[in-house]
């Protein structure tokens, strides 16, 4: 007896077992989340260090990074 499936459908329209649905729902989750957008917090100080770095290049050659 053959029975129509429930299984999903992937972008492409190719059936996906339960276990390709949940495994796509966290390949997603792990994307979103290592493309998101920087919060602006730098919790190492690499920002404070950057801007001392560009004011000494101010100071030392005012010439080429006047603007920066």
């Amino acid at each position: 007896m053959a029975y129509k499936g429930t299984a999903a459908k992937s972008s492409s329209g190719a059936s996906m077992s339960q276990y390709d649905v949940e495994v796509e729902k966290r390949l997603q989750a792990l994307e979103a989340q290592a493309h998101a957008k920087p919060t602006g917090k730098s919790s190492s100080g690499l920002e404070a260090k950057v801007d001392a770095l560009i004011q000494t290049l101010k100071q030392q050659f005012p010439a080429k990074f006047a603007d920066l």
